[in-house]
């Protein structure tokens, strides 16, 4: 049985470049460096990570599981949150309350560590399928 985990996950990850690849250019262009560990958490939690995620899904996991389930959609959930909330915390571009900003950036980086764990689960309950 095929899945859609590897697609959706592809997906984010080009989404994710692009940002990256933006902020980046951004920061070169502007000369500025204040979004260097948001622009470089876009690129390897965001990019890399979930670009790595789906290449598993694609090459070694042939079902459909809720284990999988979870942590495909904890690692979209977790990058988004962690990255933006990373954002917010650093740089207070709309100033919300420093509360605000730090629970918002720790429950996502909370929620993409639970995706870690999730997949350090799934490697090694996962039948072995080719």
């Amino acid at each position: 049985m095929m899945n859609n985990y590897s697609k959706v996950l592809l997906r984010f990850s080009a989404i994710f470049a692009l940002i990256g690849a933006f902020v980046g250019s951004h920061m070169a262009g502007a000369g500025s460096y204040a979004f260097r560990p948001v622009h470089a958490h876009i690129l390897v939690v965001g990019w890399l990570s979930l670009f790595a995620w789906a290449m598993y899904y694609k090459v070694f996991y042939r079902e459909k599981s809720v284990l999988a389930t979870l942590q495909v959609w904890t690692a979209i959930i977790g990058s988004i949150g962690l990255t933006a909330g990373m954002w917010l915390q650093n740089l207070q571009p709309f100033g919300l309350p420093e509360l605000f900003n730090l629970l918002f950036y720790i429950i996502g980086g909370s929620v993409l560590l639970l995706s870690f764990v999730f997949f350090l689960i799934l490697t090694f309950v996962q039948k072995d399928t080719p």
